[in-house]
């Protein structure tokens, strides 16, 4: 893809985030969404690699991107996730604990957890773990107490063999954006399934777009008890804390 098409989907994306519908009045939610936007800073010149900047948890945050693949852009579900961490870190302190991001994309998430002092690994496709890799070493390296990992994960594929739950225990599973129209709601359940402890933490802040969203979540809740932390009408985005049913109620 060339510049100026990928500066034209960096456009797209940024008026989302910026520009609530003509309802915004209604919703109630402008301050708090104008405060999570300030977060992002846009590149006033085109380049050949299309780039944001981000301000979290004390840092600036610049993040490499790619238009070629959904994985590789920062969706403002993202945004809501990072602003939530940084935020509430009494209600939700990432220091020393594990964390796993599935559907990472560029590593925004994974990088504010990893700067908020958790144990990480990000994980998304092979085919956009390049970039993933490079935005978290170039934002992280000597500013975190604990280095992220990056690991494959292909969801509903090889779970046992990949992450072993004698081997792989995590407070908190982190998902970004990741339930859209996609063939593979199937087997994202699969995964948040075996991720998920008795005693992990599922944060998801999610997009709300078509119907397969909601059919997604109903089947989400047969497994999970979900609370809604925020939501944000202006931006068809709601966060959900999500923990594991007692197999009896399932």
């Amino acid at each position: 893809m060339d510049s100026e098409s990928s500066q034209q989907k960096c456009v797209i994306t940024n008026e989302l985030l910026r520009k609530p519908d003509h309802n915004k009045g209604q919703n109630g939610d402008e301050d708090i969404v104008a405060e999570i936007m300030r977060r992002c800073f846009c590149p006033s010149l085109i380049t050949t690699h299309t780039w944001e900047e981000f301000s979290f948890a004390g840092h600036r945050i610049k993040i490499t991107e790619a238009t070629d693949s959904y994985g590789a852009v920062v969706w403002p579900s993202a945004l809501v996730l990072c602003y939530f961490l940084e935020t509430n870190v009494k209600l939700c302190n990432m220091v020393d604990k594990n964390v796993i991001e599935i559907g990472a994309g560029t590593g925004l998430v994974s990088i504010v957890a990893s700067l908020l002092g958790a144990h990480v690994i990000s994980t998304d496709l092979p085919e956009v773990l390049g970039n993933l890799q490079y935005n978290l070493l170039r934002n992280t390296k000597l500013k975190c107490k604990h280095e992220p990992q990056v690991k494959a994960l292909v969801w509903g594929v090889d779970l046992q063999k990949n992450f072993p739950r004698s081997s792989y225990q995590f407070d908190y599973i982190l998902a970004a954006d990741v339930v859209y129209h996609h063939p593979y709601l199937e087997e994202l359940l699969l995964t948040f399934d075996h991720l998920c402890m008795d005693n992990t933490t599922i944060i998801w802040a999610m997009r709300f777009r078509l119907e397969s969203e909601n059919s997604f979540v109903d089947q989400f809740k047969k497994l999970f008890h979900l609370e809604m932390i925020s939501d944000f009408p202006s931006l068809n985005i709601t966060l959900f804390k999500a923990k594991r049913r007692p197999k009896q109620l399932q």
